[in-house]
């Protein structure tokens, strides 16, 4: 039985890498880019990626009539969310004074407040964008083969304040210690871009196709 492995397209993410970079680690897995819900929810495991602002996200998932097929997949199979792919899962972002998300798991998305300043006493530069260390805080099957510290690339100005300490997987320093992976149950998501990362983050998703939660 061929493996089905649907990366979600609402029209905002960079989907021909996540789904390139997946293919190269998913054998003979199918792997479609794909904005049908009835094949999101047929799907064996589901990579949910984005990038852009909050607002523009949720009124596309909307837009793409995704809401219910992207929670319905994010309880019930393996799902993996990439950069905005976790920010929506929280409840409310502070972008535009406040927009509403899809709310899986109580919490914040917060910005970088610019005030943080690097070892050179010059202030961090928001967006945080570049390959920064990611420090693994629980053990999770998706971090086989990846050493501790290991450095992945990101590409964001907000930052994922889960209300559940027990979510977070893995957090970064960036003038602040923030979470940049959460785990629970079937779900992992990212703030960092596996498709990116070079080898870690190849190992990251060859751990996701393979990973039987």
């Amino acid at each position: 039985m061929v493996q089905k492995i649907a990366v979600i397209d609402y029209g905002m993410g960079n989907l021909r890498s996540v789904s390139k970079a997946v293919e190269h680690v998913a054998g003979d897995a199918e792997v479609r880019v794909t904005d049908d819900p009835a094949y999101i929810a047929a799907a064996d495991r589901v990579v949910f990626p984005g990038q852009g602002a909050a607002r523009d996200c949720m009124a596309a998932i909307g837009e793409h009539h995704l809401n219910r097929a992207i929670l319905g997949a994010a309880a019930e199979k393996p799902f993996l969310g990439i950069c905005m792919g976790l920010q929506v899962l929280m409840q409310r972002s502070e972008e535009n004074g406040g927009t509403g998300l899809l709310g899986l798991f109580g919490g914040d998305v917060r910005r970088f407040d610019g005030r943080a300043q690097g070892d050179n006493g010059l202030p961090l530069k928001i967006p945080h964008m570049g390959w920064s260390q990611v420090r693994q805080v629980q053990p999770h099957p998706l971090w086989e083969g990846i050493d501790d510290d290991s450095r992945f690339y990101f590409v964001h100005s907000y930052r994922v304040v889960p209300e559940d300490i027990t979510l977070i997987a893995a957090t970064t320093d960036y003038g602040v210690r923030f979470t940049s992976a959460i785990a629970r149950d079937n779900l992992f998501a990212t703030q960092f871009h596996p498709e990116k990362s070079a080898d870690a983050g190849l190992q990251l998703l060859a751990n996701f196709v393979r990973w039987a939660p």
